[in-house]
Formats: structure tokens, C-alpha cells, sequence
């Protein structure tokens, strides 16, 4: 692996495509990211799919919660329609020819499940990183964390060796549950502010890496080296910006999470 940083989809490439869609991680596997970074919720059938909010109304064409609901009712909606929109008024849209422009557009359009890029990622040709995060508050707290840990277990991700799936959470109590479940899997807990208690670098069992907001390290950049001071690696959302990615970079953070894989990874040299 290349020098650096590693870079981090954020959502897939999310900046080209709709986030959480199958193209979406197709492409940033092609660009040549790292790894890819999904949020992972619970239906009322007890799926995991990849969906960032709560509710599904931003991302699809439907309304309900994402836990209120059953994967047969989530199958049924299009998770690109508003993303495409928004896509269509970009001046990069505008450049694309048609060809490109149908390239946008998922082969699935339907909700993604955990387990299906769970196989997208078996079928890279080349080691391909995951970062999970378990989304809270939820009603299902503890079940997420069983099936999550029950469906890496049958990829082979869990209990063979260095995985390279890591469980994230602003919520400890959930890398609490995980880690219980496989010990083995790196936790990442993610930080939007710095509490006092971690100003030193040190992070509350079981997390072994820091998850801090990018606007949290531009404010206290030497929070990096304190938290590696401690053994502990920095992964830092969400990196767009080419100031923000020259920076962490120059900080020498361990990973750059990112809606613009293949910007990130040109700035980077790679």
C-alpha cells in the first residue's frame, strides 16, 4: 500500500454517485480507495441495510423509518432518485456525455443490504477495507450488533486472522456490545467534539482508534499525535476539502474518510 494515508469512501464515492448504492461503491472501488465506509440500520425483519438516517424520506422516494419498516417495503423504493437530481444541476454532470451520465445510474436502484456489499467487497480484486457504522439511537440495540457480527462471521471476516472490517460509533456502549461478540475487529469511536477526559489521547475501552470530525482536528491539530502517543490510529470524516486533506496528511493521520475518493487520491500523489 502506498505511503499515507488510507482513503476512506465515505458512503462509496458518494460525491459521483447516490450514496449507499451499489455504483456508488463500484466506482470508488475502481478509483482506487482503500476502503469503504457504510452506515449500517436494522429493518423491522431484522435486515441490515445501508442507510445513513433515520428515516428514508432524503434518500429514496418514500417516507417511514428505516425500523418501522420491512426489507420487502424498502425493496420496493429508489434510492438514487434525489441524489440524481441534485447530480443533474452539477457542472460536472454537465460535462459528462451520455454514456457516463447512464454510469450514474445503479444497476440497483433498491436499498442496499449489508450483505450484498459485503459480497461486492469479496469480489475486489484486491484487499478492499470496510468501516461499519451501527447507527444510534435504534430500537434494536444489542440485535444490530448480534446479526452485524453473525453476518461477517459468514464472509470470513470475523475470527480468521487480521479482518479488514473495522465496527465505528459515536455511541460506546455499542462498540461495548461488538467488541463482546468479537474482540478481534478494531473499534472506532467517533468523535464530533473532544471531551476533557480524552484531550490526553487515551479513548474508553474497547475503541482502538479515534474517529475525530474534521473541523475537531483543524481546532486541535495535535490532538493526532497525542491520540498515537496512546497506540491508537486517527480516522478523519469527512475529507473533501484539498486544504483539509493537505493537512491531515501533514498531520499524519492513518486514514482520510471521504465523499471524493478519486480527488482525495489524486491530491495525495497516488
Amino acid at each position: 500500500m502506498a505511503p499515507g494515508p488510507r482513503v476512506i469512501a465515505h458512503r462509496g464515492a458518494s460525491d459521483e454517485a447516490p450514496e449507499h448504492t451499489l455504483a456508488a461503491y463500484r466506482r470508488a472501488i475502481e478509483a482506487g480507495a482503500d476502503g469503504l465506509e457504510c452506515d449500517v440500520r436494522m429493518t423491522r425483519d431484522g435486515v441490515l441495510v445501508c442507510v445513513h438516517d433515520r428515516r428514508v424520506d432524503r434518500t429514496s422516494d418514500g417516507r417511514g423509518a428505516v425500523a418501522a419498516l420491512e426489507l420487502a417495503e424498502l425493496a420496493e423504493l429508489d434510492f438514487s432518485v434525489r441524489r440524481r437530481r441534485v447530480l443533474a444541476r452539477t457542472a460536472a454532470w454537465q460535462r459528462m456525455d451520455r454514456e457516463d451520465r447512464e454510469d450514474l445510474v445503479p444497476d440497483e436502484t433498491g436499498v442496499l443490504t449489508l450483505e450484498r456489499l459485503l459480497a461486492l467487497v469479496a469480489e475486489a480484486p484486491r484487499r478492499v477495507e470496510l468501516a461499519i457504522e451501527t447507527k444510534y439511537p435504534t430500537r434494536y440495540a444489542g440485535r444490530l450488533e448480534e446479526e452485524l457480527c453473525a453476518q461477517l462471521g459468514r464472509a470470513g471476516l470475523v475470527g480468521n486472522g487480521e479482518s479488514p472490517v473495522r465496527v465505528m460509533s459515536f455511541a460506546s456502549a455499542s462498540l461495548r456490545r461488538f467488541s463482546d461478540l468479537a474482540p478481534e475487529v478494531p473499534t472506532v469511536l467517533l468523535l464530533r467534539r473532544l471531551p476533557v477526559r480524552l484531550r490526553d489521547g487515551r479513548l474508553p475501552e474497547p475503541a482502538r482508534i479515534a474517529g475525530p470530525y474534521a473541523g475537531l482536528v483543524r481546532r486541535n491539530p495535535w490532538f493526532v499525535e497525542k491520540a498515537h502517543a496512546r497506540g491508537h490510529e486517527v480516522h478523519v470524516w469527512t475529507v473533501d476539502a484539498d486544504e483539509d486533506v493537505d493537512l491531515m496528511s501533514s498531520l499524519g493521520v492513518d486514514a482520510l474518510i471521504t465523499n471524493r475518493p478519486m480527488q482525495v487520491l489524486r491530491r495525495l500523489g497516488r
